[in-house]
C-alpha cells in the first residue's frame, strides 16, 4: 500500500475510533441510542476506508433515459 493510502486509511481509522468511542460512552453512561444520521455517517466512513484499503474507485451509477414510454413487442399473426 502506498504511503498516501496508508495515511488516508489512518485518518479514517482515527475518526472512526473517536466516533465509536463516543457512541459507546453514550450507550453505557446515558443509555442513549445514537441517531440514525450518525450511524449512516459512520457506515459511509467505513465504506470509504474499505475503498482506500482495497484501492477500488467508486463506480458511477448508470444513467437511464427518463422517458415514460413503454416499448411494445410487435404482434405476430
Amino acid at each position: 500500500m502506498s504511503r498516501s493510502r496508508r495515511k488516508e486509511a489512518e485518518s479514517h481509522l482515527r475518526f472512526l475510533r473517536i466516533e465509536l468511542r463516543e457512541m459507546a460512552l453514550m450507550l453505557k453512561d446515558e443509555n442513549l441510542l445514537p441517531e440514525a444520521g450518525e450511524i449512516r455517517a459512520l457506515y459511509s466512513q467505513l465504506e470509504a476506508l474499505l475503498m482506500v484499503v482495497e484501492g477500488i474507485k467508486k463506480k458511477k451509477s448508470p444513467i437511464f433515459p427518463a422517458s415514460g414510454h413503454r416499448t411494445e413487442l410487435p404482434k405476430t399473426a
